[in-house]
């Protein structure tokens, strides 16, 4: 490979970022950054930040260089729906001399994408998972330089082999 990759997912939640970021990890192996774990760290702290999403964000990409600068491959989990936090990553990137692997995972069948959002427990304390109403109503800004994979229908192997194919490439 070179040196470490940094992989940064995004999409809408449900679209299986992190079924995908786990197992991702275990294979190349790389840390798993997981932003709505570092949120809901802060959210249980006694810290009183008055934006939590704007600190994980901020947290977990120094936590990714970190991890880049000793040679260890990131697996950046986010809904990353705007500009600003996909430029944060690639700053990471650069700043860390990490190969940058940008994915937009989609889910284009809406009854399987509600399914997974409905039928989903949240597996972080404090953490409620958004309605299927409220991921409905989220919008992601256009990303041009995102290669899109499409987890509908697809088994998450398959999912895993694409961007295993991407990130080691």
């Amino acid at each position: 490979m070179g040196g470490p990759v940094l992989v940064m997912l995004g999409g809408l939640p449900g679209t299986g970022k992190t079924t995908l970021a786990r197992r991702l990890a275990q294979v190349l192996p790389a840390a798993h950054v997981r932003v709505d774990t570092i949120e809901q760290a802060i959210l249980r702290s006694s810290l009183g930040v008055d934006a939590p999403a704007e600190a994980g964000y901020g947290v977990a990409m120094a936590v990714a260089a970190d991890c880049l600068r000793v040679g260890t491959s990131v697996v950046a989990d986010a809904v990353n729906p705007v500009d600003a936090a996909r430029d944060g990553w690639r700053g990471v990137a650069d700043a860390t001399g990490a190969r940058l692997v940008e994915l937009l995972l989609t889910c284009a069948d809406a009854d399987e994408h509600r399914r997974r959002v409905e039928s989903r427990a949240a597996d972080i304390p404090g953490h409620r998972q958004p309605t299927w109403a409220e991921v409905r109503a989220l919008a992601l800004d256009p990303w041009p330089g995102a290669r899109v994979l499409d987890t509908a229908g697809t088994p998450p192997d398959e999912i895993l082999d694409r961007v295993l194919a991407l990130a080691v490439g």
